[in-house]
């Protein structure tokens, strides 16, 4: 076909195509369509494939003009968009041309046919300026604090729970099991505030009225009723300014017995260990390796913030409500739901769908920007693994996770665990190599614990 383009960039990574056809074309076009359709419909009085042209265009109409026209555009667009010269124009998979306003072109077979459709392309990502960036990594010690905050932790997970005895009262850290009730000013129960048998840690203030002091000393068995101010400011609003009445009755109070700090301890933790230095190494060792992971993402997701931030990429609109859809399907995948019911569930909490995309739309244009600098640097840089650096990665993986390289191995025959792995490697590779094109600077010293509080980009 004989057939002229205009193809123009508009907002947000999408293009405007202006093309026509010429009316030759549009003629042979449309009275080869007609004949098609003569071949192939029946229509009472006319045997099948005699049935005059003039008598499907008085039956049909305007339907069967319509229909040619798309069928005309949909061959104008293939043919357009074929041409190499176009090859950067063509349209996301999700992102099907649409005609502008909706509205089809009028079919007049002396004219020439011209119609115009908008559609997304790829964004265009270009990744040149480096300058002025500067990351800013914490400093953070790993010491005995630490340790010792991990040997306890496991202390607790060994312990033995043991009932107190009846004379004894209520301490911190001692495991209660509680009846209680709300009262008003009456003294008569509040309909709905009743809880039986409830279990929390004293000390931990994991109860609604934050009683944990107010309970030390009872004994079990003893009632009383509580009288409590909360401060105006309380984080809990129902309560906040409020006085209020508990009635309360201890069923139960029990302690955790913690396991000594020794051979033994260690050993009933893992057959690896044989004595409790060896568990110790082993502790140091994971919280040093997870220090670092912490680190690498903070410094990765700095870096990509900042290079985002200083070469714009305009995001299709379409490319983000698509990666919205993905990340609604996950969240109901986590939920163990479907899709359609997760909808329900959120309208039932009084939130909508729409609502939620609405508050993700930063991160997830974040993320996809991202992920796009990623892939363009990954290409424009060629990087590549080799199988030699397959290997030093299955190493690196056993080491770390404390099995054989042959453990490891059997993880990744899986073709898509492999594929991930060697993906997260090339990235890494990129993201050595522009470590070294940018100011890396020692940031504020940090504790362990707080470390972990933060969100990666705080790291810049």
């Amino acid at each position: 076909m004989n057939i002229t383009k205009e193809i123009t960039k508009v907002e947000n990574s999408a293009v405007r195509l202006t093309a026509t056809v010429a009316k030759e074309d549009v003629a042979a076009s449309y009275q080869k369509e007609l004949a098609k359709y003569a071949k192939n419909v029946q229509i009472r009085g006319f045997r099948k494939g005699h049935v005059p042209a003039k008598v499907l265009e008085q039956k049909f109409g305007d339907s069967l003009k319509a229909e040619i026209i798309g069928d005309l555009i949909d061959q104008t667009l293939n043919e357009v968009l074929s041409q190499e010269d176009s090859k950067e124009y063509r349209p996301l998979p999700y992102a099907q041309p649409r005609l502008e306003n909706d509205k089809l072109p009028e079919l007049d077979l002396t004219k020439d046919l011209t119609f115009t459709v908008v559609y997304d392309i790829f964004p265009t990502v270009e990744v040149k300026n480096f300058d002025g960036i500067v990351i800013k990594e914490p400093q953070v010690e790993i010491g005995d604090t630490e340790l010792n905050n991990e040997l306890h932790a496991l202390q607790e997970r060994n312990a033995v729970v043991i009932d107190k005895k009846d004379d004894e009262a209520i301490e911190k850290d001692n495991i209660v099991t509680i009846d209680y009730k709300e009262l008003d000013d009456a003294d008569k129960v509040i309909e709905g505030s009743e809880r039986s048998d409830f279990v929390f840690t004293v000390g931990t203030g994991e109860n609604i009225y934050k009683i944990d002091d107010e309970l030390i000393g009872m004994k079990k068995g003893e009632a009383k009723t509580i009288s409590k101010t909360y401060a105006a400011d309380d984080s809990n609003k129902d309560l906040a300014g409020q006085t209020k009445k508990i009635s309360v009755t201890v069923k139960q109070i029990k302690i955790r017995n913690l396991p000594e700090l020794d051979d033994d301890l260690a050993q009933d933790i893992s057959e690896k260990y044989k004595t409790l230095d060896d568990l110790k190494k082993d502790i140091m060792k994971n919280l040093e390796l997870a220090k670092n992971r912490k680190l690498s993402e903070m410094k990765s997701f700095s870096l990509l913030e900042q290079l985002v931030e200083k070469n714009p990429i305009e995001l299709p609109r379409s490319m983000v409500a698509v990666e919205n859809e993905s990340r609604w399907r996950m969240v109901a995948q986590q939920f163990k739901t479907t899709p359609e019911q997760l909808e329900k569930m959120v309208s039932a909490s009084g939130q909508t769908r729409e609502a939620m995309l609405k508050q993700w739309a930063g991160d997830t244009e974040r993320a996809l920007r991202g992920r796009l600098v990623v892939d363009a640097l990954l290409r424009e840089r060629n990087i590549s693994v080799t199988p030699e650096e397959v290997e030093k990665e299955y190493e690196r993986l056993a080491e770390e996770n404390a099995v054989s390289v042959d453990e490891i191995k059997e993880h990744y025959k899986d073709p898509k665990a492999k594929e991930y792995m060697i993906d997260e490697t090339k990235e890494n590779k990129l993201f050595d190599l522009l470590y070294k094109e940018v100011k890396i600077e020692k940031g504020e010293k940090l504790r362990f614990e707080d470390l972990f509080r933060l969100r990666e980009g705080v790291a810049q």
